[in-house]
């Protein structure tokens, strides 16, 4: 007779369905090239982090550093486009050399939040960034707006990706 209680399966098989539950694969842009990609992005609409939740003219800028990282600086207006001027530095490290598309991002050490460039068009003026939890997305592009059949499509292009589109919002944007 075994003496391994009932009780000590439990947790075990608890791990186990959790290792299996983990969400599917998010498909990602093939190829990006990472210079057309730095410079200046408007954040047209996302989900939100907690500290976007109230962003005005949000802006996220990318630079290559030397050392190979994403100097990326974040900023936007917290409540109104006359709001506080709110503005962070977290890193970019780039994982999948092969297609650029996969990187993690540094806000605080050790810690890197998973980010993937989802889509980017052919002339690098708009972009989807998302993440493989699908807790947040970011629907950027060069200038501080799109039309709304790009919005559309870009909605469709993230519901197909498995994202809850309801939780999307627009960003504030008004610029002189």
């Amino acid at each position: 007779m075994s003496s391994v209680r009932p009780s000590f399966f439990m947790p075990v098989a608890l791990l186990v369905l959790a290792a299996c539950s983990s969400p599917p694969p998010i498909h990602t842009a093939t190829a990006v090239d990472l210079e057309r990609f730095m410079g200046d992005w408007y954040v047209i609409a996302n989900i939100p982090t907690f500290i976007e939740t109230n962003a005005y003219n949000a802006m996220e800028s990318y630079r290559l550093a030397g050392d190979g990282t994403v100097a990326t600086t974040f900023s936007f207006r917290e409540g109104g486009f006359e709001g506080a001027r709110k503005t962070y530095h977290p890193t970019g490290y780039i994982i999948d050399r092969q297609s650029n598309a996969v990187w993690g991002m540094q806000f605080i050490w050790p810690i890197k939040s998973d980010y993937r460039i989802i889509y980017v068009d052919d002339a690098y003026d708009q972009t989807i960034i998302g993440r493989i939890q699908r807790d947040y997305v970011w629907l950027m592009a060069r200038k501080p707006q799109f039309s709304e059949v790009d919005y559309q499509r870009f909605l469709r292009l993230i519901a197909e990706q498995g994202y809850d589109v309801s939780k999307v919002r627009k960003v504030p944007q008004r610029w002189n």
